[in-house]
């Protein structure tokens, strides 16, 4: 194979002046694929990548991992075994400019015959028409894209762009691995912490890899700290040392990240396979992590019904309880309800026969249900006005006698329809005119002393044509001292 170009500096990634100054990660960062940490079912003897590598045929990709796992180092492994000239950009940093500027350099070099493999950090972070820049260099061949990335490509990158990279996924990084880089570190005199004689206790460095969580560079990070405090402390690094080291350590946990809905599967998945010490380590990470407890609560009571079900419908009150009784306690004391829980749902029995049940309905409703269309179609025949779209019609006659009676705002309509009268219709204001003039059985006389009219109404209510009258005093008073006539048609008060 021809010698390796090394990559060129940048300001994003720095060059190899001034170690004394860079951090422990960015020293030990791997210089040939053998010196990576895990990754090995990527990075395998006689996978498809490690083949490419070799070979030289270095193809445009996605790498999609968590921090620390090895993105930016395996991009300058591409840009040695491609004999490529390396740039690189931050989506963070960069924009629509910048990139133009890069591009109009690797257009140059292709031009020349050489490449450029262009990585892009955070590539996520662009936006469409950032992302869309690069299209047209990556199908002819300007450049070979390589984009890493911390969130889910399907959700962040656009589909045209996905569909001229192949998305490679990496994984975090075992603590044995991890272990094996933090030895290497201190063995290492040129990039490490070879020459500065430090002794490390047995399990020291076993913790330090379960408190990176599967982050190399985090690991390094907190050796390199630890080393900074044991040098004054007589070059050892003890337990006394890595509490103050890990004293304030956080968990991975992104509230909008793959690692928010990874955690929240997990929690799922250990209810429902009646693990409950699982299930309750994971309540407990999401909640140290900062997750809303009133969505765990939701999940929670989402978990009595679609997992207990029929089998124990108290889960469901339970749950409902648990999720009120946090909304009065609040944090921490409404925690232990949650957890309480968290270990009932885990540990009942199970049955997801209303789940399937419903399913099964919907799916039936929407392949033999009827249409939306049919519904125009079952009004009455008898009914010419009934079309689709149109109206009732209302009639003013009114109906005489009966409880059907007309009140003076009121008109019946067909099949027991009402409408309101409108005064600026002729027709309307004489059948309201009408109206009050004609009593209703069992209806009293009265003059209104506000309107100062003849009213015809229920007993206590003003007759005015005024929608919804209240009642009249004045009405009452009169009614209790005037009686009319049984049969009387029309009455005339006077002032």
């Amino acid at each position: 194979m021809p010698a390796a170009r090394p990559p060129s500096s940048s300001p994003d990634l720095p060059g190899h002046g001034g170690d004394a100054l860079r951090p422990l990660a960015e020293r030990m960062r791997p210089r040939t694929l053998d010196e990576m940490v895990g990754q090995r079912r990527l990075l395998a003897d006689g996978s498809a990548l490690r083949r490419a590598l070799t070979a030289g045929r270095v193809h445009s990709m996605i790498l999609w991992g968590p921090p620390g796992c090895g993105k930016t180092t395996l991009a300058l492994l591409l840009a040695r075994h491609a004999q490529a000239h390396f740039e690189a950009i931050s989506a963070v940093l960069a924009g629509l400019p910048q990139v133009r500027e890069v591009l109009a350099r690797a257009q140059a070099r292709f031009d020349a015959g050489e490449r450029t493999l262009l990585f892009v950090d955070e590539v996520h972070r662009f936006n469409k028409a950032q992302q869309d820049a690069f299209l047209p260099h990556i199908e002819r061949g300007t450049i070979v894209f390589v984009g890493a990335t911390t969130e889910n490509p399907s959700f962040e990158l656009n589909s045209a762009l996905l569909s001229r990279c192949r998305v490679h996924v990496l994984e975090a990084v075992a603590a044995e691995d991890i272990r094996a880089a933090l030895e290497r570190a201190l063995a290492d005199d040129e990039r490490g912490l070879g020459g500065l004689g430090l002794a490390v206790a047995a399990d020291a460095l076993a913790q330090i890899a379960l408190a990176a969580d599967g982050d190399v560079r985090r690991a390094l990070t907190l050796l390199e700290i630890a080393a900074d405090i044991a040098v004054g402390e007589g070059g050892r690094i003890d337990t006394a040392t890595l509490q103050q080291v890990l004293a304030d350590r956080t968990r991975r946990f992104d509230k909008r990240g793959d690692a928010f809905y990874d955690q929240i599967s997990a929690l799922h998945k250990c209810v429902r396979s009646s693990n409950p010490d699982a299930a309750l380590y994971w309540l407990a990470r999401m909640l140290d992590g900062g997750a809303d407890p009133a969505y765990l609560a939701r999940r929670l009571t989402r978990m009595a019904v679609e997992d207990i079900g029929l089998a124990d419908p108290r889960a469901l009150q339970m749950a409902i309880d648990a999720w009120e009784a946090y909304d009065r306690l609040g944090a921490p004391e409404g925690e232990l309800a949650l957890a309480q829980l968290t270990l009932y749902l885990a540990s009942t029995a199970k049955s997801n026969a209303a789940y399937t049940a419903w399913k099964a309905a919907r799916a039936d409703v929407q392949a033999h249900g009827k249409p939306a269309g049919a519904a125009a179609s079952s009004q009455r025949p008898d009914r010419p006005d009934a079309g689709a779209g149109s109206r009732p019609r209302l009639s003013v006659r009114p109906r005489r006698g009966g409880r059907n009676r007309a009140r003076p705002d009121r008109v019946p309509g067909r099949a027991g329809r009402t409408g309101v009268l409108r005064p600026d219709r002729p027709r309307h204001r004489r059948q309201a005119q009408g109206e009050a003039r004609r009593p209703a059985r069992g209806a009293r006389a009265g003059a209104c002393g506000k309107h100062r009219q003849v009213l015809i109404a229920a007993p206590g209510w003003c007759g005015n044509p005024a929608p919804r009258a209240q009642p009249c005093t004045t009405l009452q008073t009169a009614a209790k001292k005037s009686r009319p006539q049984p049969g009387s048609r029309r009455i005339t008060l006077g002032e």
